[in-house]
Protein backbone atom coordinates (compact mmCIF):
# COMPACT_ATOMS: atom_id res chain seq x y z
CA UNK A 1 0.00 0.00 0.00
CA UNK A 2 1.11 3.04 -1.06
CA UNK A 3 1.65 5.92 1.90
CA UNK A 4 0.19 9.50 1.82
CA UNK A 5 3.42 12.03 1.60
CA UNK A 6 3.89 13.26 5.24
CA UNK A 7 2.98 16.96 5.18
CA UNK A 8 5.87 19.73 5.61
CA UNK A 9 6.41 20.89 8.56
CA UNK A 10 5.53 24.61 7.96
CA UNK A 11 1.98 23.57 6.93
CA UNK A 12 1.20 21.05 9.87
CA UNK A 13 2.52 24.38 12.27
CA UNK A 14 0.51 26.99 10.17
CA UNK A 15 -2.71 24.26 9.89
CA UNK A 16 -2.71 24.04 13.97
CA UNK A 17 -2.73 27.60 14.38
CA UNK A 18 -5.53 27.99 12.13
CA UNK A 19 -7.36 25.28 14.51
CA UNK A 20 -6.67 26.92 17.62
CA UNK A 21 -7.39 30.07 16.21
CA UNK A 22 -11.13 29.04 14.33
CA UNK A 23 -12.17 26.58 17.36
CA UNK A 24 -11.67 29.04 20.03
CA UNK A 25 -13.94 31.69 19.37
CA UNK A 26 -11.07 35.40 20.01
CA UNK A 27 -12.26 37.29 22.64
CA UNK A 28 -12.51 40.71 22.03
CA UNK A 29 -9.88 42.70 23.17
CA UNK A 30 -10.65 46.23 23.82
CA UNK A 31 -8.09 48.80 22.45
CA UNK A 32 -7.38 50.22 25.74
CA UNK A 33 -7.26 47.05 27.09
CA UNK A 34 -4.61 45.85 24.08
CA UNK A 35 -2.43 48.72 25.32
CA UNK A 36 -1.83 47.67 28.90
CA UNK A 37 -1.41 44.24 27.97
CA UNK A 38 1.27 45.12 25.23
CA UNK A 39 3.12 46.79 28.23
CA UNK A 40 2.58 43.87 30.57
CA UNK A 41 3.88 41.60 27.45
CA UNK A 42 6.61 43.55 27.10
CA UNK A 43 7.81 43.70 30.87
CA UNK A 44 7.54 39.76 30.23
CA UNK A 45 9.80 40.05 26.99
CA UNK A 46 12.49 42.34 28.80
CA UNK A 47 12.60 40.24 32.02
CA UNK A 48 11.60 42.92 33.96
CA UNK A 49 7.81 41.01 35.13
CA UNK A 50 9.04 37.89 36.78
CA UNK A 51 7.75 35.07 39.05
CA UNK A 52 4.49 35.30 37.85
CA UNK A 53 2.45 32.30 37.94
CA UNK A 54 -0.58 32.77 35.04
CA UNK A 55 -1.17 35.33 32.49
CA UNK A 56 -3.53 37.85 34.32
CA UNK A 57 -6.85 37.21 33.59
CA UNK A 58 -7.46 40.41 32.07
CA UNK A 59 -4.66 39.78 29.39
CA UNK A 60 -6.11 36.24 28.42
CA UNK A 61 -7.74 37.57 25.33
CA UNK A 62 -4.54 39.45 24.14
CA UNK A 63 -2.64 36.87 24.53
CA UNK A 64 -4.58 34.24 22.37
CA UNK A 65 -4.47 37.38 19.58
CA UNK A 66 -0.87 37.63 20.02
CA UNK A 67 -0.18 34.11 19.58
CA UNK A 68 -2.91 33.06 16.80
CA UNK A 69 -3.24 36.39 14.46
CA UNK A 70 0.15 37.08 13.31
CA UNK A 71 1.88 39.26 15.52
CA UNK A 72 3.75 36.11 17.31
CA UNK A 73 5.21 34.98 13.98
CA UNK A 74 5.95 38.17 12.86
CA UNK A 75 8.15 38.74 16.23
CA UNK A 76 9.62 34.94 15.59
CA UNK A 77 10.74 36.57 12.23
CA UNK A 78 12.75 39.60 13.73
CA UNK A 79 14.31 36.88 16.13
CA UNK A 80 15.37 34.97 13.11
CA UNK A 81 16.54 37.35 11.08
CA UNK A 82 18.96 38.68 13.77
CA UNK A 83 20.05 35.08 14.29
CA UNK A 84 20.81 34.87 10.73
CA UNK A 85 22.61 37.77 10.61
CA UNK A 86 24.60 37.03 13.21
CA UNK A 87 25.55 33.71 11.62
CA UNK A 88 25.89 35.47 8.27
CA UNK A 89 28.19 38.37 9.59
CA UNK A 90 30.14 37.03 12.66
CA UNK A 91 30.97 33.46 12.76
CA UNK A 92 29.77 31.74 9.46
CA UNK A 93 31.21 28.51 10.07
CA UNK A 94 32.07 26.31 12.49
CA UNK A 95 35.62 25.92 13.49
CA UNK A 96 37.83 22.90 12.06
CA UNK A 97 38.56 21.96 15.48
CA UNK A 98 34.70 20.89 16.31
CA UNK A 99 34.59 22.77 19.69
CA UNK A 100 32.13 25.46 18.44
CA UNK A 101 28.45 24.76 19.95
CA UNK A 102 25.15 26.34 19.87
CA UNK A 103 22.69 25.53 22.88
CA UNK A 104 18.79 25.41 22.44
CA UNK A 105 15.88 25.05 24.51
CA UNK A 106 13.21 22.78 23.50
CA UNK A 107 9.81 23.50 24.56
CA UNK A 108 8.42 26.78 22.68
CA UNK A 109 11.76 27.42 21.25
CA UNK A 110 11.70 24.95 18.64
CA UNK A 111 8.72 22.84 19.55
CA UNK A 112 5.58 24.24 19.96
CA UNK A 113 3.22 23.66 22.94
CA UNK A 114 0.38 25.84 21.48
CA UNK A 115 -2.26 23.45 21.20
CA UNK A 116 -1.47 22.40 24.79
CA UNK A 117 -1.88 25.97 26.01
CA UNK A 118 -4.89 26.30 23.83
CA UNK A 119 -6.97 24.18 26.42
CA UNK A 120 -4.93 26.14 29.36
CA UNK A 121 -6.61 29.63 28.03
CA UNK A 122 -3.26 30.10 26.54
CA UNK A 123 -1.53 30.88 30.27
CA UNK A 124 -4.77 31.93 32.15
CA UNK A 125 -4.43 28.73 33.74
CA UNK A 126 -1.72 28.11 36.43
CA UNK A 127 0.74 25.52 35.37
CA UNK A 128 -0.69 22.01 35.48
CA UNK A 129 1.76 19.96 36.05
CA UNK A 130 -0.07 15.96 35.61
CA UNK A 131 -1.48 17.91 32.62
CA UNK A 132 1.45 19.01 31.18
CA UNK A 133 3.18 15.59 31.60
CA UNK A 134 0.28 13.51 29.47
CA UNK A 135 0.97 16.17 26.69
CA UNK A 136 5.08 15.51 26.74
CA UNK A 137 4.69 11.47 26.54
CA UNK A 138 2.33 11.68 23.76
CA UNK A 139 5.34 13.28 21.51
CA UNK A 140 2.96 15.15 19.32
CA UNK A 141 4.66 18.93 19.69
CA UNK A 142 5.12 20.20 16.57
CA UNK A 143 8.60 21.90 15.39
CA UNK A 144 8.43 25.92 14.63
CA UNK A 145 9.05 26.34 11.33
CA UNK A 146 11.28 28.85 11.48
CA UNK A 147 13.31 27.52 14.31
CA UNK A 148 13.51 24.58 12.52
CA UNK A 149 15.14 26.44 9.67
CA UNK A 150 17.78 28.07 12.15
CA UNK A 151 18.61 24.66 13.68
CA UNK A 152 19.29 23.12 10.01
CA UNK A 153 21.23 26.08 9.24
CA UNK A 154 23.79 25.68 12.32
CA UNK A 155 23.55 21.56 11.27
CA UNK A 156 24.85 22.72 8.27
CA UNK A 157 27.35 24.78 8.97
CA UNK A 158 29.13 22.31 11.18
CA UNK A 159 28.26 23.86 14.70
CA UNK A 160 27.72 21.00 17.67
CA UNK A 161 24.15 21.70 18.72
CA UNK A 162 22.93 20.50 22.22
CA UNK A 163 19.16 21.11 22.83
CA UNK A 164 18.80 21.47 26.67
CA UNK A 165 15.44 21.04 28.42
CA UNK A 166 14.26 21.29 31.74
CA UNK A 167 12.00 17.81 30.54
CA UNK A 168 13.01 15.48 33.39
CA UNK A 169 15.36 12.07 31.59
CA UNK A 170 13.16 9.39 32.98
CA UNK A 171 9.68 10.42 32.01
CA UNK A 172 10.18 12.43 29.01
CA UNK A 173 13.31 10.74 27.38
CA UNK A 174 12.17 8.40 24.91
CA UNK A 175 8.49 10.40 23.83
CA UNK A 176 10.97 13.72 23.49
CA UNK A 177 13.58 11.85 21.43
CA UNK A 178 10.72 10.43 19.17
CA UNK A 179 8.81 13.99 18.91
CA UNK A 180 12.34 15.76 17.78
CA UNK A 181 13.23 12.93 15.03
CA UNK A 182 9.77 13.18 13.80
CA UNK A 183 9.73 16.95 13.30
CA UNK A 184 12.95 16.89 11.60
CA UNK A 185 15.15 17.63 14.41
CA UNK A 186 18.28 15.44 13.44
CA UNK A 187 22.03 15.63 13.92
CA UNK A 188 22.27 17.25 16.92
CA UNK A 189 25.41 16.01 19.33
CA UNK A 190 23.45 15.57 22.68
CA UNK A 191 20.16 16.12 23.58
CA UNK A 192 20.19 17.19 27.64
CA UNK A 193 17.49 16.29 30.22
CA UNK A 194 16.90 16.89 33.77
CA UNK A 195 18.33 14.04 35.29
CA UNK A 196 17.64 12.67 38.73
CA UNK A 197 19.66 14.87 40.86
CA UNK A 198 18.73 18.60 39.63
CA UNK A 199 14.86 17.28 40.26
CA UNK A 200 13.47 20.58 42.00
CA UNK A 201 16.40 22.67 40.68
CA UNK A 202 15.37 25.94 39.27
CA UNK A 203 15.52 26.00 35.34
CA UNK A 204 18.14 28.87 35.55
CA UNK A 205 20.64 27.04 37.71
CA UNK A 206 20.35 23.55 36.19
CA UNK A 207 20.43 25.34 32.39
CA UNK A 208 23.88 27.13 34.04
CA UNK A 209 25.14 23.58 34.92
CA UNK A 210 25.24 22.04 32.10
CA UNK A 211 26.75 24.98 30.17
CA UNK A 212 29.31 24.92 32.90
CA UNK A 213 30.21 20.97 31.73
CA UNK A 214 29.86 22.22 27.80
CA UNK A 215 32.79 24.67 28.66
CA UNK A 216 34.62 22.34 31.09
CA UNK A 217 34.70 19.70 28.00
CA UNK A 218 36.27 22.42 25.42
CA UNK A 219 33.21 23.79 23.87
CA UNK A 220 32.78 27.46 22.77
CA UNK A 221 29.08 28.42 22.87
CA UNK A 222 28.79 30.72 19.99
CA UNK A 223 25.59 31.21 20.51
CA UNK A 224 21.92 30.41 23.25
CA UNK A 225 18.51 30.13 22.05
CA UNK A 226 15.74 29.72 24.63
CA UNK A 227 11.90 31.09 25.03
CA UNK A 228 12.65 31.80 28.63
CA UNK A 229 14.99 33.98 30.88
CA UNK A 230 16.33 31.10 33.01
CA UNK A 231 17.23 29.72 29.66
CA UNK A 232 19.45 32.57 28.82
CA UNK A 233 20.91 33.91 32.21
CA UNK A 234 23.86 32.67 34.33
CA UNK A 235 27.16 30.93 33.75
CA UNK A 236 28.75 30.36 30.44
CA UNK A 237 25.65 31.15 28.55
CA UNK A 238 27.35 31.85 25.06
CA UNK A 239 28.71 34.39 22.58
CA UNK A 240 25.21 36.01 21.98
CA UNK A 241 21.96 35.14 23.48
CA UNK A 242 18.58 35.37 21.62
CA UNK A 243 15.03 34.63 23.58
CA UNK A 244 12.31 33.43 21.12
CA UNK A 245 9.00 35.41 22.26
CA UNK A 246 6.79 33.61 24.67
CA UNK A 247 4.03 35.26 26.88
CA UNK A 248 2.23 31.95 28.10
CA UNK A 249 4.36 31.01 30.84
CA UNK A 250 7.29 31.68 33.09
CA UNK A 251 10.19 29.27 34.26
CA UNK A 252 12.28 30.31 37.11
Amino acid sequence: MTKAPLLPVVVIFVLLLLLAATSSGMTAVSEHQQRRCLSWRVAVEANNARAWSSVPPTCVGYVEDYMLRGQYQRDLDTVTYQIFAYLNNTINVAAADGMDAWVLDVDDTILSNLLYYKGKHYGGDPYDPLGFRSWAQRGICSAIPKMLRVYKRLIEKGFKVFLVTGRDEEMFNSSTSRNLDAQGFKGHERLIMRGADYRGVGASVFKSTMRKQLVGKGYRIRGNIGDQWSDLLGDCNGDRIFKVPNPMYFVP
